[in-house]
């Protein structure tokens, strides 16, 4: 099977957990889905890994982000698994692997010169929409359950600014039309002040005996 990629719909699965309460991804109704892959239920990486997440499940339930652990056994070894260690997160089995088969999370493994099938360590942060946001290949079980909490935020940062840049063209149009009414800061002329009637005649009286005199002495 083709390896998937970040940006692809993610295979559909549905899944029991110890309760026998089924998990699918088509009903998350959460803004993303961790759908973390464990070899095996009770072992010293898978219970480390296992313990991180149930410690930070409040984080991701503040984001609305569903947690789902995925390995094989049966509902039997998940209830077993969660008393003894008081997990939180909802573990799934996948009995034959289909699952995990269709994400590219299973396959030939060694360990201490032994080859054998098996499950990977392997995470898948899905979108609301069921698209692949994030791929962790080859997980370290220590720290995992933070990084994958600092790539959610990462994720929401990048859609918030989306989201704004999408909307920037319509707030600048909007803006464009409300054109600001223009200010006359020109200074208003100040008409010269006309002397008043009884000053006019007044200053025209005074003026004729002098023309008269003037016209005597020539």
């Amino acid at each position: 099977m083709a390896e998937l990629k970040i940006g692809q719909t993610a295979p559909r699965f549905s899944l029991k957990d110890k309760d026998g309460k089924t998990h699918q991804l088509n009903a998350a109704k959460a803004d993303y889905t961790v759908l973390y892959f464990y070899p095996k239920d009770d072992t010293p990486g898978c219970t480390l890994e296992a313990k991180e997440f149930s410690s930070a499940m409040k984080d991701f339930k503040a984001r609305n982000v569903t947690v789902v652990g995925v390995s094989g056994g049966n509902e039997k070894t998940k209830a077993s698994f969660c008393k003894k260690h008081k997990l939180a997160v909802a573990l799934v089995s996948d009995t034959d692997f289909k699952v995990a088969k269709s994400y590219g999370a299973f396959g030939k493994k060694s360990f201490m010169g032994r080859t054998f099938q098996g499950i990977f360590r392997k995470t898948f942060l899905l979108d609301k929409n069921g698209k692949i946001a994030r791929i962790f290949g080859s997980v370290k079980p220590e720290g995992h359950a933070d990084e994958v909490l600092k790539a959610i935020d990462e994720l929401r940062k990048g859609v918030t600014k989306k989201v704004v840049a999408q909307a920037s063209p319509a707030l600048k149009r909007k803006t464009a039309t409300k054109r600001p009414v223009a200010r006359n800061t020109t200074a208003k002329k100040v008409a010269p002040k006309r002397a008043a009637p009884a000053k006019r005649a007044a200053k025209r009286a005074a003026a004729k005996p002098a023309k008269r005199v003037a016209a005597r002495k020539t």
